[in-house]
């Protein structure tokens, strides 16, 4: 499973890791991907999305409703 976010699309960055005698070695930024269950009252049922730490946020602060709506409307399987 790759790390992505369904609600806000957030997928890994990659840069270097630079050492003490400055070489740089390829890495990986990984988004902070967590496995949440949501009821969502218009679909009558609940809903497992792997969301980020801001796709939380913007669930608390505009609603599952609205973001589920959002995510139907791209085509984003639930």
């Amino acid at each position: 499973m790759s790390r992505h976010c369904q609600v806000t699309g957030a997928v890994p960055g990659f840069g270097h890791s630079i050492s003490h005698s400055h070489r740089r070695t390829k890495r990986r930024f990984d988004v902070n991907v967590q496995r949440r269950r949501y009821w969502v009252p218009s679909l009558r049922r609940s809903v497992t999305l792997r969301v980020s730490a801001r796709g939380i946020k913007t669930i608390d602060r505009r609603g599952i409703d609205a973001v589920v709506a959002e995510m139907l409307a791209r085509g984003e399987r639930l």
